[in-house]
């Protein structure tokens, strides 16, 4: 066979966790990084997130709304994977992506809501027909927006950020907890995987918002918040410390034991994954940030406003790539392998129009700005004009009429 280098058995020939497969863990990341920086502000009280609170919490609700599509385009049956979401099982691994985000799922609404919901009621209140009934049901029969009322949604919004975030990372450690668990696999049953997935998905999360603030903040004329940025430079900087570390113990451990595993996984990552691990996953996206973000970091003082966003804008695009690198070379790189742990198979190489394809994958990426850019039209998620937050730990209440997070 061909496609087969070594030794191989019969099952070993044919990747079945494809593209879509990739897309899933890489999706999902985006939700829980983005919601770890809503959380840094509402319960942490990292006031230079104010301006990026709503955005982030606003992006991990439509991503959230996607991360599923990936598994019911791979499905044979998508219309049985809703079974996953109502009949759960407690006792399957696969199962537990139901139960993780219908909770998950509920707790971002509701904090949408509490958010947003003085402004749901300002809108409902001036508007008329059809616009002013959609934006009544919005608010669910409650028109208060005294001070009182105010300072208990802030609250609610509090608790809320408390609950989701470790269900955010509940729901992003699960994916690396499903490949982690397959003892088969030696490339892909280490219990780092969760850890590991964890906190890349923070780089990408933070990453994709530093973007976005950026580009949508010129698209709409706004000033961009030097601080803000150089906060979340620093915070992505650390969670790419992080991240590259455990990737790097979890090969380092590998090498020094140095048992039959490893005989098949050294040549798996100097051949078949040679570039997508080492060029682009190590050197493009994990070298190269690290220097622009120590740069951003380190010398924040000495560079000059554009040039700080410039580097951190930089930082941030090969970020992006080297996450899904990584998401590309565990999920294909580990079918690769044979499980007689002496054959490899050839390099997996998707086409551009197929259910599981690289178009069908840019769809899945763009679809969620979509969404995001409808949910602006919606909800506005610039805050309005004169209004401020107040401060997360502080006890005074919002002005009347003024959402939590506005």
């Amino acid at each position: 066979m061909p496609e087969i280098t070594g030794y191989a058995f019969p099952n070993d020939i044919h990747v079945h966790w494809s593209l879509m497969i990739v897309m899933y863990p890489y999706i999902t990341g985006f939700v829980a990084g983005s919601f770890i920086v809503t959380a840094l502000y509402h319960l942490f009280g990292k006031n230079e997130f104010q301006p990026v609170a709503r955005l982030s919490l606003a992006a991990s609700f439509c991503f959230l709304l996607v991360a599923g599509l990936p598994l019911q385009l791979h499905l044979g049956h998508p219309e049985r994977g809703l079974f996953v979401m109502i009949t759960p099982n407690f006792t399957s691994a696969m199962a537990g992506f139901g139960i993780l985000y219908s909770f998950y799922l509920m707790i971002v609404m509701l904090e949408v809501w509490f958010v947003w919901r003085g402004e749901i009621i300002q809108t409902a209140r001036r508007s008329r027909g059809l616009k002013r009934a959609f934006y009544a049901a919005l608010a669910l029969g409650t028109y208060d927006t005294s001070p009182q009322a105010l300072e208990i949604d802030h609250r609610a919004v509090k608790v809320l950020s408390a609950i989701g975030l470790p269900s955010a990372c509940m729901l992003h450690g699960y994916v690396g907890f499903i490949f982690g668990g397959i003892k088969a696999n030696p490339w892909w049953s280490t219990p780092l995987m969760p850890v590991i997935f964890l906190c890349s998905a923070a780089v990408s999360g933070i990453a994709l918002l530093i973007l976005v603030y950026q580009v949508t903040a010129k698209l709409g004329r706004r000033v961009i918040q030097a601080d803000t940025v150089s906060a979340m430079a620093r915070w992505l900087w650390f969670f790419l410390i992080i991240t590259v570390t455990l990737e790097l113990l979890e090969i380092i451990m590998l090498a020094y034991e140095n048992s039959e595993e490893w005989h098949i996984i050294s040549p798996l990552l100097t051949t078949r994954l040679q570039f997508s691990f080492i060029s682009m996953q190590m050197i493009i996206g994990s070298l190269i940030p690290f220097i622009l973000l120590f740069i951003v970091t380190v010398m924040n003082r000495y560079l000059h406003e554009k040039v700080r966003n410039t580097l951190t804008v930089m930082a941030s695009l090969l970020l992006l790539l080297q996450v899904f690198s990584m998401r590309w070379n565990v999920v294909i790189g580990g079918q690769l392998l044979s499980k007689s742990f002496r054959g490899l198979r050839s390099a997996y190489e998707p086409h551009l129009f197929e259910r599981e394809g690289i178009l069908v994958a840019i769809v899945l990426f763009v679809l969620p700005f979509v969404i995001l850019y409808v949910f602006d039209r919606l909800l506005p998620i610039e805050a309005p004009p004169g209004a401020h937050a107040p401060d997360p730990h502080g006890d005074a209440p919002p002005a009347a009429g003024v959402s939590p997070a506005a």
